[in-house]
């Protein structure tokens, strides 16, 4: 709950932004979702990270995770690729998996990891408490769910409190970055 919270704090102090960052997050995926989820995504939580440490974030940083667009790419593809085939097998290994690649994107681009070993890092931090983690991804599903049924607009307001809170879980669990993020 206090990762939503911090979330929510970072979101609503610059809704416009936000809610563009996740139109643009939205209709792009959309539009091809293999291939720039993984770039989008990083980058989104580049605008996330930077907000969180105090610094400028701004809405074109939603695109610097382009500036790693394999690494990103890739993680995309496998995370994407793990958790169909966990909810292929009864739903709750599909949940599972997306935990333990949440955090895969932010290493790519705060650590500057190549794919494979962010989503391994991902997995370190994630192994210490598997349900804690499970649950928190169930939360922000649960919230993405209820910003599809406020008639798919309440999307543009839970994504980006969904990254934001994946963002403060980071911050929190790995420390700030150094630098600005990407």
């Amino acid at each position: 709950g206090r990762w939503i919270g911090l979330g929510w704090d970072v979101v609503k102090n610059d809704l416009g932004t936000f809610v563009l960052a996740g139109l643009i997050w939205i209709v792009l995926n959309s539009v091809v979702p293999i291939l720039l989820v993984g770039p989008l995504t990083a980058g989104f939580q580049v605008l996330c990270l930077n907000r969180l440490q105090g610094r400028r974030g701004e809405l074109g940083d939603i695109f610097k995770g382009f500036d790693f667009f394999v690494p990103a790419m890739l993680a995309g593809l496998l995370i994407s690729v793990f958790v169909s085939v966990g909810a292929l097998l009864c739903i709750i290994p599909g949940i599972v998996a997306a935990a333990v690649c949440q955090f895969a994107y932010l290493f790519v681009m705060d650590k500057r990891m190549d794919f494979w070993p962010a989503i391994q890092a991902s997995y370190e931090i994630v192994r210490q408490d598997y349900f804690g983690f499970t649950m928190f991804v169930v939360a922000l599903g649960l919230l993405n769910l209820l910003g599809a049924l406020a008639l798919v607009v309440g999307l543009l307001i839970t994504v980006p409190l969904s990254m934001a809170a994946t963002a403060a879980a980071y911050r929190d669990i790995v420390g700030p970055a150094e630098a600005p993020a990407a």
